[in-house]
């Protein structure tokens, strides 16, 4: 009888091939297939899209590791239709895009994105540099999973407040206070800094728009790193046309790589970062961290012990 196959859509180190063997030594382990290994796969680390109707047509495939936190590029439904459960990468991410927002606010605040414009052309202009304080804004980060929880952590050591917005509104660790998702426009008008980590669901759509950039103060900043569409780019740019707040920070787009004849490149109070804020060092290892504690329970009984996803809920 042929042995299950675990497929690893990404090349992971030799160390860690050896781990998944040992916890599963009834699986063969693949980094590449081909049209006979598809009806063996049961587990697949990273999802290949090329094999995505083969793998979905066999009804073998029991589980999916996604690679990243985010799993909307997924067949969800198709998953739920079979019972195929999936797990994330969730909380991978948390320090280096936590550095990031950090670094965008300091960035604004302190005049340096500006002082770097002026570098390029030999300018000295010590006055017109813009400048702020960022100790005693409040900030608002809507999504108070494991990287807003983390953003929470780093930023109160610098004198921010922070709030949250997550569905119910229930507590969250490091929050001053948190509200439902359903209050965030109610909210919004109090926030120096509002902060988007939002996951892609039907939900979360377009869920930065006009009726929340309208409410922002003027002096307020925004920024986004959770999932592109979840910011209705066209709301955004008339938000931008309009001075509704002072300056943006986006590192995710609706469509990317971002169009070069996109209206965003032409503003000079925004700051465009080409998705690199979940760049992570050392990433195999934390993903292994993930990957190995969820195989030793599958292993055990075909269930998962951490960031397991929800599929009607997407996250």
């Amino acid at each position: 009888m042929t042995k299950p196959i675990i497929f690893l859509q990404k090349t992971f180190r030799e160390e860690f091939i050896k781990k998944i063997q040992v916890i599963a030594p009834d699986y063969q382990i693949k980094t590449s297939l081909t049209e006979k290994d598809i009806p063996d796969v049961e587990i697949s680390v990273g999802w290949a899209k090329k094999f995505e109707d083969q793998l979905l047509a066999t009804q073998q495939l029991k589980w999916v590791q996604s690679i990243s936190a985010g799993v909307d590029y997924l067949p969800l439904d198709k998953f739920s239709e079979q019972d195929i459960i999936l797990s994330n990468g969730s909380g991978i991410h948390a320090l280096s895009i936590s550095e990031h927002i950090i670094g965008v606010l300091l960035g604004y605040y302190r005049g340096l994105n500006e002082a770097v414009k002026k570098q390029s052309r030999n300018e000295w202009a010590q006055e017109s540099i813009h400048y702020d304080q960022l100790a005693g804004k409040n900030l608002l980060v809507v999504g108070t999973g494991h990287i807003g929880q983390q953003l929470s952590k780093s930023i109160r050591s610098l004198g921010v407040s922070v709030y949250g917005i997550n569905t119910t509104g229930h507590p969250a660790d490091g929050f001053v206070e948190t509200y439902s998702i359903k209050n965030m426009a109610k909210i919004v008008p109090e926030m120096d800094i509002v902060v988007g980590i939002l996951p892609g669901t039907h939900e979360t759509y377009h869920i930065f728009n006009s009726d929340i950039f309208e409410k922002m103060k003027k002096s307020a900043v925004f920024v986004n790193v959770g999932r592109g569409d979840t910011v209705h780019t066209k709301e955004l740019v008339t938000a931008l046309e309009e001075k509704y707040f002072s300056f943006a920070a986006l590192d995710v787009f609706e469509e990317e790589p971002l169009p070069k004849d996109s209206p965003l490149w032409r503003f000079d109070n925004i700051l465009i970062t080409p998705h690199i804020s979940g760049m992570t060092i050392d990433f195999q290892n934390k993903f292994m961290k993930i990957l190995l504690e969820n195989l030793k329970s599958y292993v055990a009984n075909k269930k998962l012990s951490i960031n397991q996803i929800e599929l009607n809920r997407g996250y």
